[in-house]
């Protein structure tokens, strides 16, 4: 699952960057208004973390050319103001969630992980493919009722084939899923991960297929027939 993180305040920044890549969150992280808004332009988020006070663009505009450009991506607010007038005119605008600062963190994960739910088919926080689940609470993936055993890039991978189940992702799509703005992107680097996850799922009934020129697509084994 890979995140956005808006805010200007360095101190604030790093220390939400440091607890939310302890809950193995992929995450980028900007300070200003224009530099969230190019970013959203070109990259895939689960979940956009946006302060409202913002140089260069202020989050309210950040946000309502998010929406403007027909992204849907979910959006939680961070602000210091516990104003209902203010709370109001953001959801209006199209933001998803608020959530007042000071917080604890463990409050913002769990709003993060609703707003993760709320775009699964079911809406429910258990996601499942043949005998592979994912439990979205607590990002853990069960094959046959046995926890499986997988290393943090591999989990991102086989996090977006199965929060987009039945749905083709591609390659460059789960780059940009997995990587960050301070990793070096490698599609190579994919297909040694699919491969890994391809043997954790032997004999399992999910599959990771392979559509060529598509990408990625995990499926029960029974839809090939």
């Amino acid at each position: 699952m890979k995140l956005l993180l808006i805010e200007d305040n360095p101190t604030l920044a790093h220390w939400l960057a440091r607890m939310l890549e302890q809950e193995s969150f992929a995450l980028d992280a900007v300070q200003d208004g224009d530099a969230a808004d190019q970013l959203l332009r070109t990259n895939h988020y689960d979940v956009v973390l946006l302060d409202l006070n913002l140089p260069k663009l202020s989050g309210k505009n950040v946000l309502r050319r998010l929406r403007q450009r027909g992204d849907a991506t979910p959006v939680l607010i961070l602000t210091a103001s516990g104003s209902i007038d203010e709370k109001v005119e953001l959801l209006g605008a199209g933001a998803d969630d608020y959530l007042v600062k000071p917080f604890e963190v463990r409050e913002l994960v769990a709003r993060i992980k609703v707003l993760i739910r709320r775009q699964t088919p079911s809406k429910a926080t258990e996601v499942v493919c043949g005998d592979l689940t994912f439990d979205i609470d607590t990002r853990q993936f069960m094959l046959r009722g046995a926890p499986l055993n997988v290393t943090p890039r591999e989990r991102a991978v086989l996090e977006t084939l199965i929060l987009r189940l039945g749905k083709t992702v591609s390659k460059p799509a789960l780059v940009d899923a997995i990587f960050t703005l301070s990793d070096e992107p490698s599609e190579d680097a994919v297909e040694i991960y699919i491969s890994r996850l391809r043997k954790k799922l032997d004999g399992s009934s999910a599959a990771i297929v392979t559509l060529r020129g598509l990408g990625y697509l995990l499926r029960k084994k029974e839809d090939d027939q």
